[in-house]
C-alpha cells in the first residue's frame, strides 16, 4: 500500500504499520521509508523518533505523531496491496 511521490528533490514511499507503545497504546498509520529501504531500516537508523502520519488510535483518527523509538515495544509492518 505504498503511495509514491517523485519530484526534483526527493522521493516518498508511505508503508503502513502497527505500533505498540509500552504504555500499551497501539498506533496504526504510515511511515515514510527511503527508497530500496526496509521497514525494520527505520527503526535501526540513529534517529530517536520515528514520524508516522494517518495515524489511528485510541485519541482519534489522522493525526501525525512522532513517536521515541525507546518506547516502541514492537512494530508490524502492514502488507496490504491496493
Amino acid at each position: 500500500m505504498g503511495s509514491e511521490k517523485k519530484d526534483n528533490k526527493f522521493t516518498t514511499s508511505y508503508k503502513p504499520i502497527t505500533i505498540r507503545t509500552t504504555d500499551g497504546s497501539t498506533l496504526m498509520g504510515k511511515i515514510n521509508i527511503a527508497d530500496n529501504s526496509r521497514v525494520s531500516d527505520m527503526f535501526l537508523s540513529p534517529e530517536p523518533f520515528v514520524v508516522m502520519i494517518d495515524v489511528a488510535s485510541k485519541d482519534g483518527v489522522h493525526k501525525t505523531r512522532f513517536v521515541n523509538k525507546a518506547h516502541i515495544v514492537w512494530v508490524e509492518p502492514d502488507e496490504i496491496e491496493e
